[in-house]
């Protein structure tokens, strides 16, 4: 796996979308591409795509927002309809750019924004990867311990730098050495900010309206899915534990033009883990390349 982590100078800025304000990192030319990240505690766009964002820059432009709730991003997000919340963001996004169509590439969190992005609105979308997305098949079975850990994170006694290396040590990755000690260290310190632990971007459903929630983050069950014209690759590692590898036949299953790639030996940080497959795989499937 390679561990080339270098970036090429990014332009940067916060926009203002409706009330709040979203941060985003840009470079490279070429057709736009969204890059969006993960959701587990101190995540932020250029952090999750590190190992990708020069090699997609050598082809396209690349954009690559803090969602709503993370990195410089203002805080909070709908708990109500947390996926239509930050879809919304990020068409903001598409917006202020001038962005009548753009790629999407999502990864967990981000892959539920990207698809019901896709959904709500897919005459802006021109080809969407997806890499085990959040949102697929969640009210038919338990969650997973991968994703438990996640949102148990701010609960309990708190947050703690052990949390947070064993949900990423143990659950996201295959390969705990693969992950150093460095990239940790930065995660937890950005999962403490105060504006973040007063308003958790992502948590478990709660109150009276909580089946109603989980039920729309259920995205499997929108019938939106069938005629979703949207091309769309969905990567997902087999030995992802926070969201199941089975999600990605449901996928296949439910969208009329939908690819599936299975990575052996690896977890739910696709990118990150296989990023010389991730790359070529993504630049091809998004130049329309087979």
């Amino acid at each position: 796996m390679t561990t080339h982590t270098e970036l090429p100078p990014m332009r940067e800025r916060l926009l203002d979308v409706g009330d709040k304000k979203i941060f985003v990192a840009e470079t490279g030319d070429g057709s736009p591409v969204l890059l969006l990240h993960g959701g587990g505690p101190g995540a932020s766009g250029v952090a999750n795509y590190a190992r990708n964002i020069g090699e997609l820059a050598k082809e396209y432009r690349v954009v690559v927002p803090d969602l709503p709730g993370y990195g410089r991003s203002t805080k909070g997000v709908d708990g109500a309809d947390p996926f239509g919340h930050l879809a919304d963001g990020i068409r903001g996004v598409l917006d202020r750019l001038g962005l009548e169509r753009a790629h999407l590439v999502g990864n967990s969190y981000g892959g539920a924004c990207a698809l019901r992005l896709a959904l709500d609105t897919p005459d802006r979308i021109d080809r969407m990867v997806l890499m085990g997305p959040g949102g697929i098949g969640t009210t038919r079975a338990l969650p997973t311990p991968g994703l438990n850990s996640l949102l148990n994170y701010y609960s309990g006694e708190g947050p703690s730098r052990l949390k947070l290396e064993k949900f990423i040590r143990d659950h996201l990755v295959f390969n705990a050495a693969d992950v150093p000690d460095e990239v940790i260290d930065a995660r937890y310190r950005d999962s403490i900010d105060p504006e973040v632990i007063a308003a958790p971007p992502l948590r478990r459903p709660s109150g009276p309206n909580a089946l109603r929630t989980l039920w729309r983050m259920d995205l499997t069950r929108d019938r939106r899915l069938a005629r979703l014209p949207v091309p769309t690759l969905v990567l997902w590692g087999a030995k992802d534990k926070v969201n199941r590898p089975e999600g990605g036949r449901m996928l296949a299953d439910r969208m009329p033009n939908c690819d599936l790639y299975l990575a052996a030996n690896t977890g739910h940080w696709v990118q990150y883990e296989r990023a010389e497959l991730f790359n070529r795989l993504c630049a091809d499937f998004l130049a329309g390349r087979r």
